[in-house]
């Protein structure tokens, strides 16, 4: 399971003396944590990925205030952890694979422009995190048009 990696992970960074990769690893077991009491229940990979999401968009955000703030010191950190979160996540698809499986899934449906939340809908199932719902949705909308 993803989360045992990461504790894991967590331990070898300890060992090495990785300050910066303890630090982001402790800040996401910290997060997994407060979902698993939020859900009542351990978390599955799928759970573990959205957590792992949350924290990329926190990050980046973080990232740009540090970088629009002239901070960086403070953004190179966040640089750092926001590499170290996203060696978890699943390899991201193409624009062309989205568009594939977006065509795919219009033909099936003969969708129209008007059916665009359907498309998306049934796109960001099959895709399944593995891309960015902006760049989906931007991909399905150029197909629909």
């Amino acid at each position: 399971m993803l989360v045992d990696t990461i504790k894991s992970d967590l331990g070898q960074a300890m060992k090495a003396g990785d300050k910066q990769k303890v630090s982001c690893l402790r800040m996401l077991i910290s997060a997994f944590k407060y979902k698993q009491v939020e859900s009542h229940k351990e978390l599955d990979d799928q759970e573990a990925l959205s957590v792992i999401r949350s924290q990329i968009k926190q990050v980046t955000d973080s990232y740009e205030q540090y970088t629009q703030g002239k901070r960086e010191d403070l953004a190179a950190q966040e640089k750092a952890n926001l590499a170290i979160l996203k060696s978890y996540l699943p390899q991201e698809l193409s624009d062309e694979e989205i568009a594939a499986i977006a065509k795919r899934i219009i033909a099936e449906t003969n969708a129209t422009k008007k059916e665009f939340g359907l498309v998306m809908k049934k796109t960001v199932a099959e895709v399944a995190g593995r891309a960015d719902g902006k760049r989906v949705s931007g991909i399905v909308n150029g197909l629909l048009h």
